[in-house]
Order: structure tokens, then sequence, then C-alpha cells
């Protein structure tokens, strides 16, 4: 027995000496058999990773917002190169392909009216700048 301290207590060692009676290896009882495992447990498995795919489909609607606005900047800011590029003389034609791009990005929902209404505006103007340099691409097959 040993004594820690003044105010120590006794360490009783029954419980350490059975721990270390085992040897150090892991070992079932034989009484215990193995259970064949359910095939339900993989059916859940599925179902579970149905339910996150489905879950990664459903969209939040501040998300949704999110984009729509980032995709509205992205044409003001086309719309900026594009005055910026006529004013220096520097227009180029790459300029032209984001607003191309921009205005096909603006056509998706927001879930807000009032969002809609702004990107629709947007759309309107970057279509109208396009169509000052040229016909739109489906208008010059149109009339073939």
């Amino acid at each position: 027995m040993r004594i820690y301290g003044p105010n120590g207590t006794s360490v009783v060692g029954g419980a350490s000496q059975a721990r270390r009676a085992g040897g150090g290896t892991f070992s079932l009882d034989q009484a215990e058999e193995s259970r064949p495992s359910k095939s339900t447990s993989s059916v859940r498995t599925i179902g579970g990773i149905d339910a996150l795919i489905a879950l990664q489909g459903v969209e939040d609607p501040t998300e949704r917002r999110r984009r729509a606005v980032k995709r509205g900047r992205v044409a003001l800011d086309a719309l900026d190169e594009l005055k910026l590029g006529l004013l220096a003389g520097t227009l180029d034609t790459a300029t032209l392909a984001r607003l191309k791009t921009a205005v096909t990005d603006l056509a998706g929902d927001s879930g807000d009216a009032g969002l809609d209404g702004v990107l629709a505006e947007i759309g309107l103007r970057v279509e109208v700048e396009l169509a000052k340099f040229g016909p739109p691409q489906g208008a010059a097959n149109r009339g073939k």
C-alpha cells in the first residue's frame, strides 16, 4: 500500500492486476456467435443517399437571390466596360461576348418579384446595346 502526501489515498492494486492478466490481446467469448448482417441496413443507406441528393437539389431562396444579384452585377459591369470602350475608342469583341453571355444568364428566376423586374430591365438594356452593333444571331437566320 502506498500513501501519497499527508492527505493521500491508498491505491488498490486488485483491479489493475486483473487488467494486466489478459496479456494485452483481444478475444471474443466463444459463447457469442457472429450474427448475420441484415439486408435492410443497405436499403437504409441507399435511402439516406437519395435523401441527401434530393436535399442538394433543393435551393435556398436566399442563395437563389444572391446568385441573381451576382448575375445582375456581372451584366452591369459588362455594360460599364462597353461604355468605357466606346468613350475610349477601344471597344473589343470580348466585351460584346461578355454582354451576350450576361443577357442569357439574366433569364433565371430569383423568387423576388422586385429583383426579377430590375434584372429584366438590365437585360433589356443589354439587348438594346447589343442591337446597336448588329442584328442578333437568330434574326439573321430567319430571313434565309
